[in-house]
């Protein structure tokens, strides 16, 4: 599907280019033609104006054949043409340029041509092309001459019309070895680009369908094992009290991670659709990591996890344990712009992984203190546990929706949805934060997120 949707693209690419190079190539060709034209006609202009004033016009007196006399009832003039046009012969034919006298009859009286069949006179001041021989053309102008209104004779000036086709055949030739060129590499370069342009797509429609797999796996097997026990506690015609509760215990434990999982998965789709009104507010994170502390400690004090939190100036941190204490004071150095539902739901994800994956009997330490967000100020929460670790192969797809490092890790009944640290990046994100994770097996691990002062503001 990809490489067709590539092949049309490139080809569409390909085709709009080759079209407008191949009007260019026309443009550029007609103008360069008519420019040549344009210059032959010119050369003719300049000549005729040079023959026209070097014409030796005198009284028509000898009826001498050689000249061409004036009909009229004046006194008549005639051209001499012998002394007319003995120096223009060879100022002419050094230029390619021929010269055609004609008399006011119309009859050819000199010319320069010595081998070409003779062209009828057709008077044409503005130019033309006609055709001498076979395959033989000219420029010609031709412009009567007159004097003290009588018509002495009409003068013809030819140019090669090689000159004009020549430079042209040889234009079409440049332009079409260079547009096919063109063309070509527009060709590879519209498959590199389609390629590239197509690369987001395809690792787009390849996540999609790595998490269509994913969602789908994770709700499979909850989904059968809750079909399973109703349908054996349905079955048993006699029916055990305390069987009957244990499945049924089964079947609302899995409803409830269902509902984890669903509520994650459609957290995660309208996040980003941008469908989610985020409600910022400034709010202090020592104050909401008491909170989420307070929460997670009842599952904390079960395994002898000691959970501490470290304040901005106290080295020594502060353990919580399962007693009551006093909140945290907020200080000015700890409060953000942010939306409150989302930051609570960060920290939640954060801290009660560090206390699945810590084993019996560890630490887990949260740490705030100030920090720079790309030279803003800005808050660093760090949730360090002492757990087992993970490898570097690990870590490069921890933020990955429903990746496992290693499930044996977890307690039974532990097993989460896969999709913490992904939510936990997405809302880091939004809040143009930043989060970072350290770990080495045997060393535990360590998450970072800075959130800038500004939040959603900056």
């Amino acid at each position: 599907m990809f490489q067709a949707t590539r092949r049309r693209l490139a080809l569409w690419y390909t085709a709009v280019t080759a079209v407008l190079l191949l009007l260019f190539a026309s443009g550029f060709y007609l103008y360069v033609r008519t420019t040549l034209v344009e210059r032959v006609d010119d050369t003719l202009d300049h000549v005729v104006e040079i023959v026209e004033r070097s014409l030796v016009i005198e009284p028509d007196t000898a009826g001498d054949h050689l000249f061409a006399t004036a009909r009229a009832s004046s006194s008549p003039l005639r051209v001499n043409v012998e002394a007319s046009f003995r120096d223009n012969a060879r100022a002419v034919e050094d230029d390619h340029i021929d010269l055609e006298w004609f008399g006011p009859d119309g009859q050819l009286l000199w010319s320069t041509f010595t081998d070409l069949q003779p062209v009828p006179l057709h008077v044409n001041p503005a130019g033309e092309t006609v055709q001498v021989g076979v395959d033989t053309f000219f420029r010609q102008i031709t412009e009567r001459v007159q004097a003290d209104g009588q018509v002495l004779g009409y003068l013809r000036v030819s140019h090669p019309w090689f000159e004009v086709t020549k430079p042209s055949r040889r234009l079409i030739l440049d332009l079409a070895l260079g547009t096919s060129l063109m063309v070509g590499a527009v060709a590879a370069i519209g498959w590199l680009l389609s390629g590239i342009a197509m690369a987001p797509v395809r690792d787009s429609y390849q996540q999609l369908k790595q998490f269509t797999a994913d969602a789908s796996h994770e709700l499979r097997n909850p989904i059968a094992v809750i079909q399973t026990n109703a349908q054996v506690a349905l079955s048993d015609p006699d029916p055990d009290v305390e069987i009957q509760q244990q499945q049924f215990q089964v079947i609302e434990r899995l409803t409830r991670r269902l509902g984890r999982l669903v509520d994650d998965l459609l957290f995660l789709a309208r996040q980003e659709s941008g469908l989610i009104a985020l409600t910022p507010a400034s709010l202090s994170l020592e104050g909401l990591l008491e909170e989420v502390v307070e929460e997670q400690q009842v599952m904390a004090a079960e395994r002898q996890i000691a959970l501490r939190v470290e304040l901005p100036g106290d080295g020594s941190g502060k353990h919580r344990s399962g007693t009551k204490h006093l909140p945290m004071a907020p200080t000015a150095s700890s409060t953000i712009l942010g939306d409150p539902g989302q930051l609570t739901r960060l920290f939640t994800n954060l801290i009660s992984n560090a206390v699945q994956y810590t084993p019996d009997g560890g630490t887990v330490t949260v740490t705030v203190k100030p920090a720079k967000q790309q030279g803003q100020p800005g808050v660093q929460v760090t949730v360090q546990d002492t757990g087992i670790g993970m490898d570097e192969k690990a870590i490069a797809h921890a933020f990955d929706r429903f990746y496992r490092a290693d499930p044996s890790r977890l307690r039974s009944g532990d097993q989460g949805t896969g999709l913490g640290l992904a939510i936990a990046k997405v809302i880091v994100d939004t809040h143009r934060g930043h989060i970072h994770l350290d770990s080495q097996p045997g060393q535990g691990t360590t998450v970072t997120v800075v959130l800038p002062q500004g939040g959603l503001g900056g």
